[in-house]
């Protein structure tokens, strides 16, 4: 892989400065635009992690896109929900008045995947601009994750609790209706597969359009590791950007 260099920033947030990596494409205008925000648990990672660098280098080379890497504050230090979800959000808002392109997605992986999926919800009900596309690696957006446990410290630290949760917290529970076109990426083999499958089928009976790929072979965050799943990551990062391109 020949990666791009980004370029930082930071964007005005209610919480204070956001860090963004901006990767614009090499040859020619932005064909559509992508907010990307990493996965970590929401309580680790950063922009040089694979799952934030190489994702969006590669994406922006592929899909002749500019992509923006959000390094939202994570959940750790005091710092809980919604300061995450605000963080993508005043990114997202800013990206949509630089007018990077015509056509504008959001997406994440994992926890990240959450925090997109928040941030649309977020824009739908408050009469803004939704994206266009949602691009969303092996998301992690319900609590309980059906057939799969464990999680219980990461929500707790996350939001505070674990009953009562907001909608856009962990966004599997909230009203799915009126969102764009969603394109959900799963690891075989991953206990947190199901909360992607189940998003799936919620989304179908929300009649928002979804495609799915399975990497086959891959484990959760198979993103993050591209030295332990070369083929998956390839085949991955192929089907995102062909759906980017094509921003629908």
């Amino acid at each position: 892989m020949s990666m791009l260099r980004g370029v930082d920033r930071d964007v005005s947030g209610p919480h204070g400065p956001v860090p963004v990596r901006i990767y614009e494409p090499q040859q020619g205008p932005a064909a559509a635009a992508l907010v990307w925000a990493h996965g970590g648990s929401f309580n680790h990672g950063d922009l040089d992690m694979p799952e934030a660098d190489m994702v969006a280098a590669e994406l922006s080379r592929h899909a002749q896109a500019t992509v923006i890497s959000v390094g939202y504050r994570l959940a750790a230090g005091g710092v809980r929900y919604p300061v995450p979800v605000d963080d993508v959000d005043a990114v997202w808002q800013w990206a949509c008045a630089q007018g990077f392109a015509d056509r504008i997605g959001i997406g994440g992986a994992s926890a990240g995947a959450a925090l997109a999926m928040s941030t649309a919800l977020r824009a739908r009900d408050a009469g803004r601009r939704t994206p266009d596309l949602l691009l969303l690696a092996y998301p992690f957006v319900h609590y309980p994750v059906p057939g799969a446990g464990g999680y219980d410290d990461m929500v707790r630290n996350y939001v505070g609790r674990l009953t009562d949760l907001p909608p856009d917290a962990l966004p599997g529970g909230a009203r799915l209706d009126g969102l764009p076109p969603a394109h959900v990426l799963l690891s075989e083999f991953d206990d947190l597969r199901a909360s992607g499958e189940l998003l799936a089928h919620q989304l179908r009976g929300a009649n928002v359009p979804v495609t799915t790929f399975l990497a086959r072979g891959a484990t959760h965050g198979h993103l993050n590791r591209p030295a332990d799943h070369p083929t998956a990551v390839e085949e991955s990062l192929n089907y995102l950007a062909g759906k980017l391109r094509k921003a629908g």
